[in-house]
């Protein structure tokens, strides 16, 4: 007698199985996470710091300009590098590496050596940001980009606010030495390099001749002149450097705004600068959802540009807690953060996919001068006036400026740089 083979019925044998894109935002997100971590969580110690070295406020500004000095000089490099030479390779070797020159930092018995440990490992990190966002603009469908950027991007709230408690909680509350922070945070950046290592694969090219000699057509054909020529790039450009100078303010200086001109002491000071970060969450959720559905980005920046401004002044003119609090919720709601992915998305719609590495990097290049510009400056406007209010001031100018930029930025159908290029 034969058995008579049991057919599966339709979908019975079909496992779920986890999308690849839904793996490179998680992995993306953590990498934000301890890029950010690593980059801000020294601010609320910043006076022990001070004290340790015996700085002024100038020199504890040029602690965080030196870091993203190189951080901002290598943006364009590194870009291009991951092109030409593999992007997945080039982030993990600069990612792991930044989480070894961040324990270092902590090893400086000298400001000079610290200066110094602070300028490669932000010359390292540089390695993440280009090659990032060029691997998932790729993996991400479209119709998701913005959101999945979004939610990559908000690893970024969540580790300045992670670094800000976790810092100040060890070193203001529990009496730990200031270095403590830099070995943890050390060790945790290298185990997220392993998992991204794990998790993300970078898409295979075609090496067919034709293929290669279009590539190479395309690189030689589209240079970051030609990209600084399409109006709307220039413009997301320039509103990314007005966001992130107001952004930098906030994270740089708002511990010790908060300890010397409010008088708060402890891990509060932590936790009340984490508020900006965290409300960033659900604001650029939000924000990047509405704009993926509507295909528009110039009304939201409309809004989130003036509201932003307008709560980075009311932060130093209030003089209530409540009202501190509220500001920097609204702040944190529709700032920067909130404001990023709309950016970002723009740049790919802007830009062929062989040229994303270059696009992001000069995007973040543009960006990232105002985090050198800001910590120092802010730093000596408070030595010269004496408080911290002039710094927060001039970030709500350059919020203003970027407003009036953003006038100029042309809605309408997409418009890649290559093909512009091409058409000549």
């Amino acid at each position: 007698m034969t058995s008579k083979k049991v057919q599966p019925q339709p979908g019975q044998n079909k496992k779920f199985t986890i999308p690849y894109w839904w793996k490179v935002v998680f992995a993306f997100t953590l990498g934000w996470m301890f890029i950010n971590a690593n980059k801000y969580f020294l601010n609320p110690i910043l006076g022990h710091i001070g004290l340790e070295y015996d700085l002024n406020n100038s020199q504890l500004g040029l602690v965080n300009s030196i870091f993203f000095l190189t951080y901002t000089v290598a943006q364009i490099p590194a870009g291009a590098f991951s092109d030409k030479f593999g992007r997945k390779k080039l982030l993990v070797i600069g990612f792991i590496l930044y989480g070894v020159l961040t324990g270092v930092s902590g090893l400086m018995a000298g400001f000079t050596g610290f200066l110094v440990a602070r300028a490669l490992a932000g010359l390292s990190s540089a390695t993440y940001f280009s090659p990032q966002f060029a691997i998932s603009s790729e993996a991400i469908p479209e119709k998701n980009r913005t959101v999945g950027s979004a939610i990559i991007n908000s690893g970024s709230g969540i580790g300045i606010a992670f670094g800000f408690i976790l810092s100040s909680t060890l070193v203001l509350e529990k009496g730990m030495n200031w270095t403590v922070p830099f070995y943890i945070f050390g060790v945790l950046t290298i185990l997220v390099g392993i998992l991204i290592t794990i998790l993300v694969k970078e898409k295979k090219r075609d090496t067919s001749n034709e293929q290669r000699e279009e590539t190479i057509d395309r690189g030689e054909k589209v240079s970051i002149f030609s990209l600084l020529k399409n109006r709307n790039l220039l413009i997301t450009f320039l509103v990314l450097f007005c966001s992130l100078y107001g952004f930098t303010v906030v994270v740089t200086w708002l511990p010790k705004f908060l300890q010397t001109e409010r008088g708060f002491q402890g891990s509060e000071v932590g936790l009340i600068s984490a508020l900006v970060p965290l409300a960033s969450i659900p604001g650029a959720l939000v924000a990047s959802y509405i704009s993926d559905r509507l295909g528009r980005k110039k009304p939201f920046a409309f809004v989130l540009i003036p509201i932003a401004a307008i709560a980075l002044w009311a932060t130093v003119y209030v003089q209530t807690t409540a009202l501190l609090i509220t500001a920097l919720l609204i702040y944190g709601l529709f700032g920067k953060i909130a404001l990023d992915p709309i950016l970002l998305s723009s740049v790919s719609e802007n830009v062929d996919k062989s040229v994303y590495g270059m696009a992001f990097g000069l995007f973040n290049f543009v960006g990232m001068i105002s985090s050198v510009i800001a910590p120092w400056f802010v730093g000596f406007l408070a030595d010269k006036t004496g408080s911290m209010t002039a710094g927060f001031y001039s970030a709500v100018i350059v919020l203003a400026v970027g407003f009036v930029l953003m006038l100029f930025f042309k809605e309408g159908p997409k418009a890649k740089v290559t093909d512009a290029v091409n058409s000549k």
